[in-house]
């Protein structure tokens, strides 16, 4: 039987154990760690009793004061949406006109406006909205249908090219890998377009000549005779410095080769009219540069 030995230091006893000349003394445990200890079980205990804490099959102990989180964050919600609604139904009901004149609505439309777009549509335009490599620069760059407020929320509404019925319609023939042009008569029209944004191209007169014929015969009819666009089908203008895909004649010849077919989903399902009227007043005002 081990013989008790205590410090003569302190008068503890020792547990027996040593290391290197150190004992290690059976010190006991503060009475400060017992009254926490204490109050944690009273407080765990209390709780249970208080609040909802345990679940029972398909529903939980409720607890005496009733508190319900999410009845909470539900009527925090709805009286939020209550305080919204004092100017989400005069953006329903006025004008584009009446809005934009109205300094503090449009303010509530740039601070939503702005997560709107941050949450739907920056995913492709940027968060931005300077677009990149075949998405348009939403700031600066014309609207293939128009720029008018009614206008623009018609097409976040349909979309392009979407699964909706009324979808706007943007479809470029693949001239080259349709062979509805040969390949020379591509590199003509590819010199003539480039010729009309850019004053110093190294293409030859008689091969810009050429261009400018299969470019009538061709492509007038939906980029019109002097290759500014036409709004009623999303054709671009060709003349201004603007180039969704790229303006070097390589990625010209990839598009009038291949074709092109821009794609833009139809928000009508998964926004509500508001926020569809908000996001097309956001992008109006970005493009006034405030």
């Amino acid at each position: 039987m081990r013989k008790e030995e205590r410090d003569p230091h302190s008068g503890y006893l020792t547990t027996g154990h040593e290391w290197s000349g150190i004992r290690e003394l059976n010190t006991p445990v503060p009475r400060v760690v017992y009254l926490f200890l204490i109050l944690a079980a009273v407080f765990a205990v209390g709780y249970w009793i208080l609040m909802p804490a345990w679940p029972i099959g398909t529903t939980y102990t409720k607890g005496l004061l009733g508190v319900d989180q999410r009845t909470t964050v539900a009527a925090k919600l709805n009286q939020a949406a209550l305080g919204r609604s004092v100017w989400t139904r005069r953006i329903e009901s006025e004008s584009f006109d009446s809005i934009q004149a109205d300094p503090r609505l449009m303010q509530a439309v740039r601070q939503t406006g702005r997560t709107l777009f941050g949450d739907n549509c920056a995913a492709c335009h940027g968060r931005d909205a300077r677009g990149g490599i075949g998405f348009p620069n939403l700031t600066a760059a014309p609207f293939l249908w128009g720029s008018g407020p009614q206008t623009i929320a018609d097409t976040i509404r349909v979309g392009i090219n979407s699964s909706n019925t009324d979808s706007r319609v943007s479809q470029m023939p693949a001239f080259g890998r349709d062979q509805l042009l040969k390949r020379d008569e591509i590199l003509d029209v590819v010199a003539y377009v480039k010729s009309l944004s850019d004053l110093t191209s190294s293409a030859s007169a008689d091969r810009i000549a050429a261009g400018k014929t299969v470019f009538a015969a061709n492509c007038a009819s939906c980029h019109n005779d002097d290759a500014k666009g036409k709004v009623d089908t999303g054709a671009p203008n060709l003349t201004d410095a603007v180039w969704l895909y790229g303006s070097d004649p390589a990625t010209i010849f990839t598009t009038v080769w291949d074709g092109r077919q821009g794609h833009m989903p139809s928000w009508e399902q998964r926004l509500s009219s508001v926020e569809r009227k908000i996001l097309t007043l956001y992008l109006v005002d970005l493009r006034s540069g405030r």
